[in-house]
């Protein structure tokens, strides 16, 4: 591999889908308002792949540093672990993506919140500059909460809540209580994907110390906790859908169900980690797939 294919490797765009869904919901939800704006779903997904890019560099960085990367790990080779990228020139790429994360969200803010007071810029760019610490912090420093099993919420947080209500607020200046129902189902999808990542992982994830929600609660609540988070995620869309009901468009997003339910069966009868490699691949596309079904099926 050349040195670019080894750094776009490194990016690990397949990850990108399922990061910008939580945009596309919150672009989705404005819409019908009539308070869509192009720049704001520019910048929104531009900042968000940022934003997912560096917490890939971040996470191989990290997890490289502190060991847990290693000849044991069961999934895909990592970029450092691999000896393809030197521990600092990986630092310097995680440097660099602060700082266009740091570039596009100022303008994200500008576009969005240009014609309300300042005081929500301030809020903004402090939601903005958790996200970046929260992207680097996952697997770096010398307590990274991804070790400590504080993955979860963070996913669901940043994934879900924030990145649904907060694309939908740069759209429309408001904030509707109800969009926490669709930002929730991405959320817990979302989470389920580091869910699976962390089923995969648990083995090396215990002998190297780092303790997940997956190493803390063990695999059997672990599937347990996969089928309860699909199965919330359904039920509240649902929830969502009905309450604004006006046409059956809005049940569009149902097409995923197959796939999701075959997710959770696939997971309950797994016995071998490494199996569970292609099941988050898998999760992930339905994840966007369900949120761009979810959308259209609100403005047509």
């Amino acid at each position: 591999m050349n040195s670019l294919a080894v750094w776009i490797h490194a990016f690990r765009l397949r990850t990108l889908p399922l990061a910008l869904s939580s945009t596309f919901v919150g672009s989705f939800l404005a819409v019908p308002e009539g308070k869509f704006k192009w720049q704001v779903l520019l910048y929104a997904a531009l900042t968000t792949v940022f934003l997912q890019i560096l917490s890939n560099l971040a996470n191989d960085y990290g997890d490289s540093k502190s060991g847990v990367d290693n000849k044991n790990r069961v999934g895909p080779m990592r970029a450092v672990q691999s000896g393809k990228i030197s521990l600092a020139g990986m630092k310097k790429l995680v440097i660099a993506f602060i700082v266009l994360s740091f570039i596009s969200g100022v303008l994200l803010i500008y576009h969005g919140l240009s014609e309300v007071p300042i005081f929500f810029s301030v809020v903004f760019l402090a939601i903005g500059l958790s996200a970046i610490w929260a992207a680097v912090k996952y697997t770096v420093g010398k307590k990274p909460y991804g070790y400590a099993g504080f993955g979860d919420p963070f996913v669901f947080l940043f994934f879900g809540l924030v990145g649904v209500c907060g694309t939908y607020y740069l759209h429309t200046n408001t904030f509707n209580v109800w969009t926490l129902l669709p930002a929730g189902a991405i959320g817990l999808l979302s989470t389920g994907v580091l869910n699976l990542n962390n089923m995969r992982d648990i083995e090396n994830d215990t002998n190297s110390g780092k303790k997940t929600l997956v190493v803390r609660m063990g695999q059997k609540n672990a599937k347990a906790y996969h089928t309860s988070l699909i199965i919330l995620a359904v039920l509240i869309s649902m929830a969502y859908t009905l309450i604004f009901w006006e046409s059956f468009y809005q049940l569009l997003f149902l097409l995923t169900l197959p796939f999701l339910f075959l997710n959770i069966k696939t997971v309950l009868g797994n016995h071998a980690p490494m199996e569970l490699n292609a099941e988050l691949k898998k999760l992930a596309l339905t994840t966007f797939a369900f949120s761009i079904t979810f959308g259209v099926g609100l403005i047509l």
